[in-house]
């Protein structure tokens, strides 16, 4: 029987990128993928088709090209509600990405919904783009916003949440379903079903997680779900939000303009219909399209084998790492608790200092505080190191990582 490993290697020659040859003549290895992913040549030929074939504008004309491109750019939205498992197609929204998702609600809800003294409760390991927007909506209106912490292990303490919901003002509880520092996946079913006993509603920051491991949104039961599509093969630019019909219909325009307008008077304006309400103005119609192509690669994989890739990687790896002179590796060790992300330290040495050195071998990792400040003052560290993997990712890469780190450690003389 073929590991996923085995399985997984032979898709490599899809993506023209991993051929690069790098600083003094290294082959590159890429393991910064909970930044950004690479992208296979199905997705690129698809923007470029649009381009060379199908541009025109959407929802707006007759003729052959547009009708071509609107039913290019709608049929991406079919494929995300069978990806994620969204029953109404009409709660799906196009966004420029995961941040610009929580930016939407915090305004186009939070500004209706928010009153003095109210609480938004996130938690210690969020992405800033989860808790900057909720800090300025907080400020303007004199609500809360209060956090569930984290144990050692990097798992949450959820009887801090649950202080939270007794005090009867909570409005919403925001998270991440997979950290992007330690690979934490949250208990999201677990947190959901104790804000529904409140009347409390929830919103999963998903751009972790549905790249990595099958997402059902109708099963979460949240009431927002964002994700971003270039963390999982698709082009930058392009995200998602879903929010349950019966919020959406509630929520007032993020932006006006063209599209997403009914009828238009001097004084007055009537919306369009739902989804358009929320998607003013030309879309990004190519990456929308590349989006829908990225959706297909991974279908056509099978999102239990991703996940199930990742582990095995992951399992190896963290291994291999534990083995290196001096590290410190950040998370649970329970791999069925974290996706492929892990962080890391060398106790005296600067992360920017590891990243540099292994670059020099051709190794792509991420330094830095990874836009989780909170995280970082939790932690006790200014920053860390990571590497994060996906589909293309190998052992042979994982050994590359851990020869270029043993480097390290004998310059720094660990």
């Amino acid at each position: 029987m073929q590991s996923a490993q085995t399985t997984f290697e032979n898709l490599r020659k899809d993506f023209p990128i991993l051929q690069r040859i790098v600083r003094d003549n290294k082959t590159l290895v890429y393991l910064d993928n909970a930044s950004t992913t690479q992208k296979p040549n199905q997705v690129i030929d698809a923007i470029t088709d649009y381009y060379r074939n199908h541009n025109a504008n959407i929802h707006r004309a007759v003729y052959a090209l547009a009708e071509e491109a609107t039913e290019l750019y709608e049929s991406t939205r079919d494929k995300i509600a069978n990806f994620i498992h969204i029953p109404n197609r009409e709660e799906i929204i196009f966004v420029r990405g995961t941040t610009e998702a929580i930016n939407l609600v915090a305004y186009a809800w939070g500004r209706n919904h928010i009153q003095k003294d109210d609480i938004i409760v996130t938690t210690e390991y969020e992405h800033h783009s989860n808790i900057v927007p909720w800090q300025l909506l907080t400020q303007e209106k004199g609500a809360k916003l209060v956090y569930i912490g984290m144990a050692d292990n990097g798992e949450l303490i959820l009887d801090d949440l649950d202080k939270y919901l007794a005090t009867g003002k909570v409005k919403l509880v925001t998270f991440s379903l997979m950290s992007n520092v330690l690979g934490t996946i949250t208990d999201a079913e677990k947190i959901i079903s104790k804000c529904k006993e409140h009347g409390v509603l929830t919103l999963v920051d998903g751009a972790q997680a549905v790249p990595h491991m099958p997402v059902n949104v109708e099963k979460l039961g949240c009431d927002f779900f964002a994700f971003s599509g270039h963390k999982m093969l698709g082009p930058t630019g392009i995200g998602v939000l879903w929010v349950r019909k019966s919020v959406l219909e509630s929520m007032n325009p993020f932006h006006g303009g063209g599209d997403m307008i009914r009828e238009v008077h001097k004084y007055e304006t009537t919306w369009n219909d739902l989804p358009y309400k929320f998607e003013a103005g030309t879309p990004n119609i190519a990456d929308v399209i590349g989006l829908g192509s990225a959706i297909d690669y991974l279908t056509k994989l099978g999102m239990e084998n991703v996940r199930e890739h990742e582990i095995e990687l992951t399992t190896y790896a963290i291994e291999k790492l534990s083995q290196v002179k001096g590290l410190t590796i950040y998370g649970t060790k329970d791999i069925s608790k974290r996706g492929g992300v892990i962080s890391f330290n060398f106790s005296d040495v600067h992360p920017h200092d590891v990243a540099q050195i292994i670059d020099e071998e051709g190794i792509a990792v991420r330094s830095g505080h990874h836009c989780a400040q909170v995280l970082m003052e939790r932690l006790n560290v200014a920053a860390t190191s990571r590497a994060s993997f996906y589909i293309y990712n190998t052992k042979e890469e994982v050994d590359s990582l851990i020869t270029a780190l043993t480097k390290v450690a004998r310059i720094f003389k660990l």
